[in-house]
């Protein structure tokens, strides 16, 4: 697979972190305000999704998902690089934004579908392993986990759900499998990864997404742990989640990641 980082024209990086505190400032401009209709003619495997971390009002009232993470990145020779992150998730726009203050200096990683075929980006800083295969599998595979159930909803790509559950890590799960878009004309590479969600058979609840056209041999899964309500009466996001390689049937290999709430 020709590298996606490489090729995507949409990237936007600012000159210094002071535009990007102007530009993302006083107004937010990747909130936007559900609607109804979506919830009107959803699948059942995406009602039971729903349903299994909150219940469509919550969701529905669920304009922004917010908080600070401690974050350990693992690598290859056994130590870790430990560090805090700040997370802001918008659930309807399909957008995410991730800061932190690294000793480097501070970043900021956007990463917004926003009702678009193209995806918009923007990085400041690199402080980032190179074994997550780039920037953008990262942010989208916390995009994926903390708003599975909503991105079942986007109607811009096709879900299909496999009739019969298989077993992993002791658990069943219903796969549910989401079409990566052909390339746009100009070789344009599309937002969303072909990806697999995996469902609880017993609960509904899709804990883990797998990424399976990273490059060839390179695939990616993020599992979620401890679903609980950030706020009183809100939706469900789990309270840890870990992202390790796996092979190409899916079994986990090396973890490199764990995100833990605080």
């Amino acid at each position: 697979m020709i590298n996606r980082l490489s090729n995507m024209m949409f990237w936007l990086i600012l000159v210094t972190v002071f535009t990007v505190a102007g530009c993302w400032g006083k107004k937010d401009r990747l909130a936007i305000e559900p609607k109804d209709e979506p919830m009107a003619f959803m699948t059942d495997y995406a009602s039971g999704a729903i349903k299994a971390t909150g219940g469509q009002q919550a969701w529905m009232n669920t304009k922004k998902i917010e908080f600070d993470t401690v974050v350990t990145f693992y690598k290859p020779d056994g130590s870790f690089y430990l560090t805090e992150h700040h997370y802001e998730i918008y659930p309807w726009s399909n957008s995410i934004r991730i800061s932190a203050a690294e000793p480097q200096g501070k970043f900021v990683w956007e990463l917004s579908k926003r009702g678009s075929k193209k995806a918009r980006q923007r990085y400041i800083g690199d402080a980032f392993p190179s074994e997550l295969y780039g920037k953008q599998y990262f942010t989208e595979l916390m995009l994926d986990t903390t708003t599975a159930p909503v991105r079942l909803l986007d109607k811009m790509v096709a879900f299909s759900k496999e009739p019969k559950p298989v077993k992993l890590e002791g658990l069943w799960y219903y796969p549910i499998n989401r079409a990566a878009p052909a390339k746009r004309h100009g070789g344009i590479e599309p937002y969303w990864s072909k990806a697999v969600f995996y469902q609880r058979a017993e609960t509904s609840l899709i804990d883990m997404v797998w990424f399976s056209d990273i490059e060839p041999g390179k695939f990616l899964v993020a599992r979620g742990y401890d679903y609980k309500e950030i706020e009183k009466g809100g939706i469900l996001v789990p309270m840890k989640i870990e992202i390790f390689k796996t092979d190409a049937p899916g079994v986990l290999k090396e973890r490199l990641v764990k995100i833990d709430l605080k």
